[in-house]
């Protein structure tokens, strides 16, 4: 059984905490595409994991994790996590941890050229998290790219820097910073190669030969489907493919191959960084995103920037679900809901007088289109820590079920919490199947 995991929205959906339940059904964790500019939060009784490039099965002992080649790896990011989490007693070992040795490498011009970009772009600038990912993943395309197998040569390696900060250097002088030296590049990323050397592996053949011995095999990806660089709000979005399609390129295993798809959606939605928001809360419900901020917690568990908060859209995430073959879907945070007196649900769009059912293109067109709402009672009861759907205010099952409606596919997970037990399995439903093995 091979089930892939992804974002519905705009990221920050709650992955972490699914992954890290499913995992312990699974044998083998792989992370596909992206890089450390995403965390995943997983809390696990007082101990808070933020995990930004390792996958959140790395937390239970007896999983192998994977690092894909459809990943982009900064070695110095790559060990600050490693060591950060051995040091709250989780081992990180070779055996326990293969990075795919095609997976392409963050240099630190790739961290100086981010920089610039965003200063190039001005008022358009994208909003990342300047941590070298989307240059990463231009040189990998532009076939200038640095991969893992090739900076095992200290010769071949040398060689790439060199040539690669001739051409990295004028864009970072142009913009009045100091060039950068490739000796000073080499002696920071040259012993963290050899660090990473044990871990190297072809991981494609290692996840094939996983399958072959029967082993389940969770995908795990990063960002969302609404950041995809085909599908998402282009340009403002990621440099990679978090979608399903994504999966199978990213990890190297086979379309076929593939037993299900879930989909990860908060029960409101939030974006960070620049870029359209069709459902964004402004103005006269400032109050209102403060309020879910707060009580969702919604600040960048890597870049601590505060999420912009916004209401459900089922237009988009049916689109998601589209796109990506959802099997279920896995409903975070309704309990963050449970202050509010009445709850939106964008249904459709309008724009210039026209009613639209479904995600246009064009940036700028999704900067004008009109949200069009429904709105539900809200329940004003607690149901934190609930972990049956029967026990539910009757409210809320109605807004959980609506949503499962206006998407088109099952709700089969609820979380109502940040904990593990801190959520609800739907009975007869295909997330319960994965979760009993079947």
């Amino acid at each position: 059984m091979i089930i892939v995991i992804i974002g519905a929205q705009w990221g920050d959906e709650g992955k972490g905490k699914v992954v890290d339940l499913l995992a312990d059904r699974f044998d083998v964790v792989s992370r596909y595409q992206g890089g450390h500019n995403a965390g995943h939060s997983v809390y696990v009784g007082d101990k808070a994991f933020v995990l930004r490039l390792l996958p959140s099965g790395i937390i239970h002992p007896d999983k192998v994790c994977v690092l894909g080649n459809g990943m982009v790896i900064d070695p110095k990011a790559f060990f600050e996590e490693v060591d950060q989490i051995t040091e709250k007693g989780v081992s990180v070992s070779p055996e326990r941890l293969k990075v795919s040795s095609r997976a392409h490498l963050i240099m630190p011009y790739h961290r100086a050229l981010d920089h610039t970009s965003e200063e190039r772009l001005g008022n358009e600038k994208i909003g990342t998290t300047l941590r070298g990912i989307g240059p990463a993943y231009e040189d990998k395309a532009g076939r200038r790219g640095i991969r893992v197998a090739d900076a095992m040569d200290p010769e071949l390696l040398k060689l790439r820097v060199e040539r690669n900060l001739e051409e990295a250097n004028r864009i970072i002088v142009l913009y009045g910073h100091q060039p950068l030296r490739a000796d000073e590049i080499l002696a920071e990323i040259s012993p963290l190669v050899e660090r990473l050397r044990p871990f190297v592996c072809e991981t494609s053949h290692f996840l094939a030969e996983a399958r072959k011995a029967s082993k389940k095999i969770l995908l795990e990806g990063a960002q969302a489907t609404l950041l995809d660089v085909d599908h998402g709000t282009y340009p403002f979005v990621t440099s990679s493919n978090p979608t399903a399609g994504g999966a199978s390129v990213g990890a190297g295993i086979p379309p076929h191959h593939i037993s299900g798809v879930l989909g990860i959606v908060r029960t409101y939605a939030t974006r960070v960084g620049e870029g359209p928001f069709p459902t964004e809360m402004l103005d006269s419900e400032e109050n209102i995103a403060n309020l879910i901020r707060e009580r969702g917690n919604e600040y960048g568990s890597v870049t601590k920037r505060p999420r912009r908060c916004g209401w459900f859209d089922a237009v988009a995430t049916k689109y998601a679900a589209e796109l990506n073959g959802f099997d279920s879907i896995a409903l975070t945070k309704l309990d963050v809901l449970d202050a509010l007196e009445e709850i939106k649900v964008c249904v459709g769009y309008q724009m210039n007088g026209e009613r639209i059912d479904t995600l246009p293109a064009v940036a700028s067109e999704l900067r004008q289109i009109e949200p069009i709402y429904e709105t539900l009672p809200g329940w004003l009861s607690d149901t934190v820590g609930i972990t049956e759907f029967d026990a539910l205010p009757e409210k809320a099952r109605d807004y959980v079920n609506f949503l499962s409606e206006k998407v088109g596919v099952e709700i089969g997970l609820i979380s109502t919490g940040p904990e593990r037990d801190q959520t609800i399995i739907i009975g007869d439903s295909t997330m319960e199947s994965w979760f009993s093995g079947n």
